[in-house]
């Protein structure tokens, strides 16, 4: 761990990317974004096996637009995230949409 780390450190140092910790006893600092790498690992990455990156920009594509725009979620009316801001557009929170 300790080589790893300082080759990351040395790398990320010589490209000029500022490296973030999550503070110390925070586990939880980034839980949303943690819970949506694990989903795309489960969901996609460990499903496939890619032979190429081109392969693997296609799969992710393809789960990406599965994702929001296919599967619905448990908000109101099990809407997809795509149908969900189609409804806010629609009441006038078109700020709150990214």
């Amino acid at each position: 761990m300790w080589l790893a780390s300082r080759h990351f450190d040395l790398w990320a140092w010589t490209h000029g990317i500022p490296i973030d910790f999550i503070r110390p006893g925070r586990p939880v600092h980034h839980a949303p974004i943690e819970s949506s790498n694990d989903r795309v690992r489960d969901e996609c990455l460990s499903a496939h096996w890619f032979e190429s990156f081109g392969y693997a920009g296609h799969v992710l594509d393809e789960w990406r637009t599965d994702y929001n725009e296919v599967r619905p979620r448990s908000n109101p009316g099990d809407r997809t995230p795509k149908e969900l801001a189609a409804g806010l557009r629609g009441h006038g929170c078109e700020g709150a949409i990214a």
